[in-house]
């Protein structure tokens, strides 16, 4: 014999305060290409001061994690000829957010830039890294 179990009801004011939290904590993640270079002994690494910048404010998102590519002061061997794929998690961007750049903020020339990176629904990016100079 199984027992019937109600609902349970939830006051509307608690609904909406969650639902506040659950965007402020949306992660943005972003594959990153470094083209293939004809040079051997290439290598690349990520610093901590890497950020989405909001083009339409003053907001940036920070780094949360990296995946395939060393944070510094390591360094990723990049393969001969081959493109190097690697993943950026960073914290959410802003809900009116139309575009955003990501760039590493480095006290030394080279760090990635990517500039104008329209937003999509998914916060899930496909970019080609480029360094800054």
């Amino acid at each position: 014999m199984s027992e019937t179990i109600t609902k349970p009801v939830i006051v509307k004011e608690l609904l909406e305060s969650l639902q506040t939290e659950i965007q402020e904590e949306q992660q943005v993640i972003v594959h990153c290409c470094f083209p293939a270079s004809p040079f051997l002994g290439n290598l690349i690494r990520i610093w901590h001061s890497t950020y989405l910048f909001d083009n339409q404010s003053n907001h940036k998102s920070r780094l949360i994690h990296a995946e395939n590519i060393t944070i510094y002061p390591n360094w990723t061997p990049v393969p001969f000829m081959r493109d190097f794929w690697f993943t950026l998690i960073f914290s959410g961007l802003p809900k009116d957010c139309k575009s955003f750049d990501l760039k590493e903020v480095i006290p030394e020339e080279g760090g990635f830039f990517v500039e104008s990176i329209k937003r999509n629904a998914s916060d899930i990016y496909r970019v080609k890294i480029s360094e800054s100079y």
